[in-house]
């Protein structure tokens, strides 16, 4: 069985799939849920950041939850990720972004946090803005290489920082790095390449998506046949390296507003251009931008999370389909159409998870 995490403006919503329908439930507790993560070592611990509400932990598979890392001064998370190789006991080392671009870390399951510091003191940190409050800036998203342990920040906006020994050392971000990643992936079977997902292209054509496949000594441009410039989310084929989907927008505007939203889901195999895909998913004009996610046991099987709805593609992202999912729930009903959806998480519930 899976089960789907939907971080939405508000509340954490939980889907179960079962035969013939979905189950829909609310975490009331879990408050304007932003980002959320499974542990790949233990099929029932998830973390969950939230936007003013702190640092979050499931030991059940997400039927419960406790606040964690009260220890933190920030109560804005903006990024989480679970380390595939970094094992301590039973569970895999936990990296959290905050606001104002902090990066802490836990060895014991999210017990006791401690923070890389350096990051702080980087030459760029200070030039660091997040455009819509550019007094703040952001951890947006925290990626790490399984071929090496290379671990990668991308700042919102500014940098795309590196530590190549577990946060020993840090180096900071050069010129050609991406500005603005919203997506960071690494591939376990490409080792060294570094995907990135940006709204750098908004304002410098043919940087909406890059590529290093030097750990991040170099970006490619690898925008081809994108219409669209503003870049949201990313998924890579677990199977195939060269088999990507994006999701994108003409501005960030039309990425979030929903009195202006339109986007679209573009998809790319090897040296192809990027080709955008409509069938089977909702229109364009007023639908938020996508968040993207894999299935965790199908390597073809894709999914689509917007204010429209759950979409599900079995055949490499060509095909959607809208998932029967009954939203008019007494806790959901509130604008459902003007929701912003800010990450998806597929797990199943055998210990797979995307």
């Amino acid at each position: 069985m899976k089960r789907f995490f939907l971080c939405a403006s508000g509340e954490l919503i939980v889907l179960d799939e079962l035969e013939a329908k979905y189950n829909v439930q609310a975490q009331p507790m879990v408050l304007n849920p932003v980002c959320i993560a499974v542990d790949p070592f233990m099929a029932n611990r998830l973390y969950c950041g939230t936007d003013g509400y702190g640092l979050w932990m499931s030991d059940d598979g997400g039927d419960s939850w406790r606040r964690i890392g009260q220890e933190i001064s920030e109560t804005i998370f903006t990024s989480v990720f679970v380390s595939p190789i970094r094992k301590y006991g039973n569970h895999g080392m936990v990296y959290v972004g905050t606001d104002r671009s902090a990066l802490f870390y836990s060895i014991d399951g999210g017990q006791t946090w401690r923070e890389w510091e350096e990051i702080k003191a980087l030459s760029s940190y200070s030039k660091w803005s997040f455009p819509p409050n550019p007094k703040t800036h952001n951890v947006r998203m925290i990626a790490e290489d399984p071929s090496n342990g290379h671990i990668y920040v991308s700042i919102e906006a500014g940098a795309v920082i590196k530590t190549p020994n577990g946060g020993e050392h840090w180096l900071d971000t050069k010129e050609g790095n991406p500005l603005d990643a919203h997506t960071l992936l690494a591939h376990s079977k490409a080792p060294n390449r570094i995907y990135a997902a940006c709204s750098d292209g908004v304002d410098q054509p043919g940087r909406s998506v890059l590529m290093s496949r030097d750990g991040g000594e170099s970006w490619e441009p690898l925008s081809d046949g994108l219409e669209h410039r503003y870049m949201f989310s990313m998924v890579v084929n677990k199977d195939d390296p060269d088999m990507m989907l994006v999701s994108a927008a003409v501005a960030a505007r039309n990425a979030y507003d929903p009195s202006v939203a339109e986007s679209y889901i573009y998809r790319k195999e090897k040296d192809q251009p990027w080709k955008r895909v409509e069938q089977g998913l909702p229109v364009a004009e007023g639908t938020m931008i996508s968040n993207l996610a894999a299935d965790p046991q199908d390597t073809n099987t894709f999914y689509a999370l917007n204010n429209r709805g759950l979409y599900r593609s079995s055949d490499r992202g060509n095909t959607w389909t809208a998932l029967p999912i009954d939203w008019k729930m007494e806790h959901l009903q509130h604008e459902p159409q003007r929701r912003h959806r800010s990450a998806l998480l597929v797990a199943d519930r055998g210990g797979a998870q995307e």
